[in-house]
């Protein structure tokens, strides 16, 4: 008979990521051991094991669900509307509110990904290509002509964008300064400037 699944299964998994994306963030994948993160979760290594057979399927489920969440996120964007500018402020609207609270998985995406084995690191590489091409076609929608001319431009261009929300959890200081609502009114404005004036 299969075994039932608890009705908190999903929280409890849940918490553990949670809480594992901070203690990977904070100690370091590679320094971190199952023991430690048990402790620092509160809860005994055997439970982490009932989810996880492995520290590797617990990062790579970290990351995976720190992405698939991303880019579900910046789909629903609609991009269909006529004011090709405001579609790509509200891109980057949409990236920099949903790091909110998710800055230990983003932390531990760029510097722990390396770690997986290949065809993990090829399934979470996907989920990224397809999160630039979304960035990648709202910042071409709104001056197509000057990457008609110069198309080895938009890649770069593109990933000027990602450098400028990727980063702002290194140096931002909740309640300090510009929220993130504010910053990504100026990350539109430097790039929405910058790309008009690649056309002179």
């Amino acid at each position: 008979m299969a075994r039932t699944i608890a009705k908190d299964h999903g929280a409890k998994r849940a918490a553990i990521l949670t809480e594992a994306a901070k203690f990977f963030a904070e100690n370091g994948f590679d320094r971190s051991s199952m023991n430690q993160l048990a402790a620092a979760c509160g809860v005994s290594k055997a439970l982490i094991y009932h989810y996880y057979d492995s520290k590797d399927a617990l990062l790579f489920d970290i990351v995976h669900t720190h992405l698939t969440a991303l880019l579900e996120t910046v789909q629903a964007v609609d991009q269909s509307g006529p004011d090709r500018e405001n579609n790509l402020r509200q891109t980057i609207h949409a990236i920099l509110i949903a790091y909110r609270d998710a800055d230990a998985e983003h932390q531990v995406q760029t510097e722990a990904m390396t770690s997986l084995p290949t065809e993990q690191r090829n399934t979470l590489a996907d989920l990224q290509r397809q999160l630039v091409q979304i960035v990648s076609d709202a910042l071409e929608a709104v001056t197509p002509e000057v990457y008609a001319a110069n198309p080895e431009k938009l890649r770069p261009v593109t990933m000027t964008l990602f450098g400028m929300v990727n980063w702002f959890y290194m140096w931002h200081r909740k309640g300090k300064g510009m929220s993130r609502e504010e910053y990504a009114d100026l990350v539109g404005d430097l790039v929405l400037r910058g790309v008009k004036g690649l056309g002179h």
